[in-house]
């Protein structure tokens, strides 16, 4: 399995921090290796002094398929989760002024975090997701799917030019404004509309 992310997804987020708008969908990759297993804390890593939390609306691909047409897109997934995508801040600013590649920033051990999974079919319109991340019981992201650049199915049409999509791979379709650094005890819980589909300890 592969997990796809996609960066810049959310005006606001581009904004505060200060990117270019992209003409295309940003894509990287993480490994399997970069998810945080089950009831594990998120321990941050020792070459990092800035690691912040991104939460995203998460896509489980349930067909193999490869340049895939967005009007056929929906038969792909049926289900939508939420997590959050890990970033080594301080990391990437140096990387990107260096014009080099993200993934020692974005997809070290631990740096991929998947809750809990929900039938699309429980939710009124994939293009109309409420979700939102509290952290130490405040709100600190608070998102909806209308705000992205390219919906769920315009990412997977586009994906599929570059990638086969094969079952289980996951999407991370990008995050909203409001990311933040985290410290050591910080209790971190993600929401799709009022149901939370993760909870997880920062050490």
């Amino acid at each position: 399995m592969k997990l796809i992310c996609i960066g810049r997804n959310y005006t606001e987020h581009i904004e505060e921090l200060q990117n270019e708008k992209p003409t295309d969908p940003v894509v990287f990759l993480k490994p399997d290796t970069a998810i945080l297993l089950k009831k594990q804390p998120f321990f941050i890593p020792d070459f990092s002094d800035d690691v912040h939390y991104e939460v995203e609306v998460l896509v489980k691909i349930n067909r193999v398929g490869k340049h895939i047409d967005k009007k056929f897109a929906h038969k792909y997934y049926n289900e939508i989760g939420l997590g959050i995508d890990f970033t080594a801040r301080d990391l990437q600013g140096k990387l990107k002024a260096k014009g080099l590649p993200w993934e020692k920033a974005k997809s070290f051990d631990g740096a991929a975090v998947i809750g809990n999974w929900m039938d699309k079919n429980e939710l009124a319109d994939v293009d109309n997701i409420g979700f939102l991340l509290k952290k130490n019981d405040i709100i600190v992201q608070n998102g909806n799917t209308s705000h992205m650049l390219w919906k769920i199915n315009e990412l997977i049409e586009y994906v599929s030019k570059y990638f086969t999509l094969k079952i289980g791979d996951i999407i991370f379709t990008g995050t909203p404004a409001g990311v933040g650094k985290v410290v050591a005890n910080d209790k971190l819980k993600g929401f799709i509309e009022d149901k939370e589909m993760f909870s997880i300890t920062v050490k």
